[in-house]
């Protein structure tokens, strides 16, 4: 698997990585894998209904940025804590090609001695709690998986900015978000020797990328250029 690196090291908006995700898989054939971290961003998946599932009052008061994604799945809150990870391959069985995905995930984060497992169809548990969701798209000949991997997300921001459903809440056992989720970091001071890759969101990025990857490929500034055009298709509302 290839990973994919950027020109320079700016940080860009979400709407640029989705962009860059398809972008990808249209340029490359080989299996793809890059990270990334934005500023505070709610990620509403394609079918969502906008007003029911982000508090709107909220993000426009914080500067929230709100995207809509082409996959399916729930609402995401996103800050520079949180590692969105992107993993593009050949089209497959959906099923499939989620289970060798969060196979994979779930494999490096017990490399790291952490206890994770795979829950459903979407997330990774570490001791019971969510530290990753993950959401499937698909183009005529190409997949793309893409997810949260929770290091030091800013809960309070995350609990104020979206609104699951409460029976989602309920079908897990939850009365808030809060409950289900945790930070990998709050993880880390149990650990009786915790690895170099857990203490910081930056050291379990490069540990992310070599786990997954084996070469690399590079992207030049007229991919750039052409990414960021294509970004100006994703859906972004205005929450100033």
């Amino acid at each position: 698997m290839k990973h994919i690196v950027l020109p320079d090291a700016e940080r860009r908006s979400l709407a640029f990585y989705l962009a860059m995700e398809e972008f990808v898989a249209g340029k490359y054939e080989d299996e793809a894998f890059f990270v990334w971290r934005v500023e505070p961003t709610v990620i509403i998946g394609r079918n969502q209904d906008l007003e029911a599932e982000v508090n709107l009052k909220y993000c426009r008061d914080r500067g929230v940025n709100i995207v809509r994604r082409r996959s399916g799945g729930g609402c995401v809150y996103s800050d520079l804590g949180n590692i969105m990870i992107s993993y593009v391959s050949s089209r497959g069985d959906v099923s499939a090609v989620f289970d060798r995905y969060l196979s994979a995930l779930t494999a490096c984060l017990c490399s790291l001695g952490l206890d994770a497992e795979k829950s459903g169809r979407n997330d990774v548990l570490v001791d019971g709690r969510k530290v990753s969701g993950n959401a499937f798209h698909q183009l005529p000949d190409r997949s793309i998986v893409h997810g949260t991997l929770l290091y030091d997300t800013e809960m309070e921001a995350l609990e104020e900015a979206i609104r699951p459903p409460v029976e989602k809440l309920e079908r897990h056992g939850v009365a808030s978000v809060r409950q289900r989720v945790r930070n990998i970091s709050d993880m880390v001071p149990q650990l009786d020797d915790p690895h170099e890759a857990l203490k910081s969101v930056g050291a379990l990025e490069e540990y992310l990328t070599g786990y997954f990857t084996d070469g690399v490929l590079r992207l030049d500034a007229a991919d750039v250029d052409e990414i960021e055009k294509m970004a100006q298709a994703f859906e972004q509302f205005d929450n100033q």
